[in-house]
Parts: C-alpha cells; sequence; structure tokens
C-alpha cells in the first residue's frame, strides 16, 4: 500500500511533499536536483513578464536563537537553532522565455511528478489581464500540470501586484476569469496572510474558478537592527525596507489562517505553507485541512543539498509513512480536517464559573 501517494485538485502526487515558490525552484538545475531526492512537486519561483532586479546586497538571511542569549539574530552563535527567515528577493529574473524550454524539459525528465508554475502580473486593465493569459498559456503548453497566482509576495513597489491585490475581490475574480478562459488546469491562488478578509478574499476566488487556495506566504516584516553597530541585519546603504519573514516563526499565524479557510469552506481544497521543518509541522497543517504541503525555509538552510532539502524529503517522507503504517492509515485524507471542529469562538471554551458573556463575567 503506497499511504504517500495524494490525489490533490486532481493531480497524481507520489507525496504531499513539495517544493514552495522560491529559491529552492528557481531553475531547471534545482529542480530536476529536487525530484532526484524525492519531492512530490515543485511550485517554480514566480514567472513575470516585467524586468526584475534584485538589491545590491543579500536577499535572504536566516535567524537563529538560543537559550544562553536568546535574542533572535542572523548572528553566528554556538548552540543556536533555527527561528525564521527573512528576505526581500523579487520574482525570477529569468525570462519567460527561458524559463518554457527548461519547465518542458523539466516534465520530460520527471513525467510523474507535479510541476506548478507560478506566474504573476499586474491589474486595472486588459494588458495586464493579457499578461495573465499569456504567461498561464506559455506554461501549460509546455507541459505543466496546474497554475499558481501569485498575489501574495510582499515586495511589490507596483500597487497591482502581489500582496497589494489580495484584498480586492473585483481584482482576484477579474484575474481568475483571465486565466481560467485559456487553461483547463487546477488554478492555485496564492493569497497574502497579512489581511483581514482572508476568508472573503478565498471565496472570491473559490467561487471564481480556483482548484486551492496557497498559504501562507511570508509576513511583511523588517530586519533586526544590531543595537552596538546601529546596522540593520541586512540592508543596502544603510537603507531597508518591508521584507518577508518565514521559518518556524510564522508556524501558527500560518496554521491559524489555514484554520480559518479550512472551517469557511470545509470541501475546498488548501495548500500549506509556512514553518514545516518535519513530521510534527505537516502534521498539523494536514490535520487543520491542508492536502498538499509546501516548504521553504527548511529546505533552503540544508547544508550540502543546495538549497533543495535532500535530506529533509527523505526524512519527512519516511516519518509520515512510518506514522499513517502505524496508525493504520491509508492516506492523509484520514486525517485531514480532524481539528477543525475543535477549534471554536472563545465563548465556547469552558471558564471557571460559568458566567462569562463575551469577555466579561456576569458576576462583574
Amino acid at each position: 500500500m503506497d499511504r504517500l501517494a495524494t490525489t490533490f485538485t486532481g493531480l497524481n502526487f507520489v507525496n504531499p511533499f513539495i517544493l514552495a515558490s522560491a529559491p529552492p525552484t528557481e531553475s531547471k538545475r534545482k529542480i530536476l536536483r529536487a525530484f532526484e531526492a524525492g519531492w512530490g512537486g515543485v511550485v517554480t519561483k514566480t514567472i513575470g513578464l516585467h524586468p526584475v532586479e534584485n538589491v545590491a546586497g543579500p536577499k535572504t538571511i536566516y535567524q537563529r536563537a538560543s537559550d544562553i542569549k536568546p535574542y533572535v539574530s542572523r548572528m553566528k552563535r554556538k548552540d543556536t537553532v533555527s527561528h525564521s527567515s527573512w528576505n526581500w528577493e523579487l520574482i525570477s529574473d529569468q525570462p519567460l522565455d527561458i524559463w518554457l524550454p527548461d519547465l518542458e524539459e523539466i516534465k520530460t525528465t520527471y513525467p510523474d511528478r507535479i510541476v506548478i508554475a507560478s506566474i504573476m502580473a499586474g491589474a486595472g486593465n486588459n494588458e495586464e489581464m493579457e499578461n495573465w493569459r499569456k504567461l498561464a498559456s506559455a506554461c501549460i503548453d509546455v507541459g505543466c500540470d496546474a497554475i499558481e497566482l501569485n498575489m501574495s509576495c510582499p515586495h511589490m513597489d507596483r500597487k497591482d501586484m502581489g500582496a497589494n491585490i489580495a484584498n480586492d475581490e473585483e481584482i482576484i475574480r477579474s484575474i481568475l476569469k483571465a486565466v481560467t478562459g485559456v487553461v483547463s488546469v487546477p488554478i492555485w491562488v496564492k493569497l497574502t496572510p497579512s489581511t483581514a478578509k482572508l476568508v472573503d478574499a478565498a471565496g472570491a476566488a473559490y467561487e471564481s474558478g480556483a482548484s486551492s487556495i496557497s498559504l501562507c506566504n511570508t509576513f511583511p516584516s523588517l530586519p533586526l537592527m544590531d543595537p552596538e553597530t546601529m546596522k540593520f541585519e541586512v540592508e543596502v546603504d544603510g537603507l531597508v525596507t518591508s521584507g518577508g519573514l518565514g521559518g518556524l516563526a510564522i508556524l501558527h499565524q500560518a496554521l491559524q489562517r489555514v484554520s480559518d479557510i479550512s472551517k469557511a469552506f470545509p470541501d475546498r481544497a488548501i495548500s500549506g505553507i509556512g514553518g514545516i521543518r518535519g513530521f510534527r509541522e505537516a502534521f498539523n497543517f494536514i490535520v487543520h485541512g491542508a492536502g498538499n504541503l509546501q516548504v521553504c525555509t527548511a529546505a533552503m538552510e540544508e547544508k550540502g543539498s543546495g538549497g533543495v532539502g535532500v535530506d529533509l524529503i527523505k526524512e519527512l517522507k519516511h516519518d509520515l509513512n512510518d506514522y499513517l503504517e502505524r496508525k493504520e492509515y491509508s492516506s492523509i485524507e484520514e486525517i485531514r480536517g480532524l481539528a477543525r471542529e475543535r477549534i471554536v469562538e472563545h465563548s465556547k471554551v469552558r471558564r471557571k464559573s460559568g458566567n462569562y458573556n463575551g469577555g466579561y463575567s456576569l458576576a462583574s
């Protein structure tokens, strides 16, 4: 019995673990290495049509914490553990005409693995809608299995791109209308977690043809400043701007948002992202409703793997299979969403006196 095989948005995955759209999936070389290592799929680094130029300095840092000196810093110290990643990296700087033959070769080499093309364009006019159509059609024509629409990047100056548009239900609907009009594959929508309207945005996406919601992307954030040097831990010419916080530091917030979407739309698909370093984190995403698991920071941090988590995917597959076998589950579908009904409003949690009334005791 192959307990790790999953069907998600109509696609057959050899296992539910995929690399998220990020540096681990920025090139043909890395994706081929990832598939050789055993990942079930990849979401490519986001492909666009506009020129991309990254900052003139480090694009990603890894922050660590220690119980001896319990502060978070990228500074190397003894006996530290991973806390988070922080990046202000933009989408792929590799143009579409280079991506297309690479994607075709990847699918030809690994026909049993799932390739999801992450794409991004702007909004608000017919030209940008045509850019969405062009990107989607081109990627599917060379064999990609699905499309992920990037409406979540927190680093965009353009107000019609990335996380800047994920609160606008009209824009979400218009982009999905454009893309679903030219391709018939599953469409995943990656939404920013930094909105109070996430459930509404997800609802608009599902209603407009999205097969799945992917979340969480990194959270908008700032790097730390060193009190001795008065410099940010990552900066260019003394300046910094908003970047994205990822890794273990966002795990609990990511689970909250997956749970919110799962409770609102229990019959819809969710691809879970944010802080997966091993089986226990993956398990929590599954029981909160995710049927697919995306990994980034842990793969990038693994030494000697070329940033694609060669040992990590072996561990994830082994530990998940061992758990399912010990508990006599045939697949993750038997545990998906099990925590859903145990997540309730505050008023539903038993209080000491029983006089609780929306935050205040009736006796007071």
